[in-house]
């Protein structure tokens, strides 16, 4: 890959801790099938982090996220990424707590959109923790982070054929436009729940 979503197909999210600084707070989750992992704010630190998960992700998940089917991605690029100022540019990454130098398990970022009030987003999950509901967990959460900081209008760049993250947006997401470009799609959404209204559900959309 590269997902609000009921807990009963996704997991549990336990009571965020505030990070300083105004950074992300830290949580931890629960997927579906009882894997407990810790969603924390992206740091300069973890750019070994970053490059050792990129060698653990396959061609496809390469492609899916990049485009391209990188075999090593600039350096410049995972100083970039470990590097954000957690309001304009923001990341937060899932890790296994309780691990020394715990490996990252997944990252989900956004950056300026282009307008006020607008981010895009980008996702990408390690292939082993695929399919176990950490897509829309860490997308949900990514979302609300935005959403604290007075972005409600998010963009992604997704392959049409990347059928996993697309039904990881169908499910934290209300998609307001999408275009499609050869087989990219350009979607504009916003999150499917309102901070602190849980039960004011927007519909969001099924894809075909």
């Amino acid at each position: 890959m590269g997902g609000h979503v009921g807990a009963s197909h996704v997991g549990t999210i336990a009571t965020a801790q505030a990070a300083p600084g105004g950074a992300p707070s830290v949580r931890h989750v629960t997927l579906r099938d009882g894997a407990l992992l810790r969603v924390r704010p992206i740091g300069p630190d973890d750019e070994p982090r970053l490059r050792t998960l990129f060698g653990r992700l396959s061609r496809r998940t390469i492609y899916q996220r990049f485009f391209r089917p990188y075999d090593r991605l600039p350096e410049e690029w995972y100083r970039r990424f470990a590097n954000v100022d957690h309001v304009t540019r923001l990341a937060i990454v899932a890790e296994e707590p309780g691990v020394d130098d715990p490996p990252l398990r997944a990252v989900a970022r956004y950056e300026p959109g282009g307008a006020p009030g607008v981010a895009e987003v980008a996702v990408v999950v390690e292939d082993a923790w695929q399919g176990r509901g950490l897509g829309p967990v860490l997308l949900d959460a990514l979302l609300a982070e935005g959403e604290a900081r007075g972005v409600h209008t998010f963009t992604a760049d997704v392959l049409a054929h990347n059928r996993p993250m697309l039904r990881a947006l169908s499910r934290v997401a209300h998609v307001r436009r999408r275009a499609l470009d050869g087989d990219v799609l350009t979607l504009e959404f916003e999150r499917a729940y309102a901070i602190g209204a849980p039960g004011r559900r927007k519909e969001a959309r099924p894809w075909p």
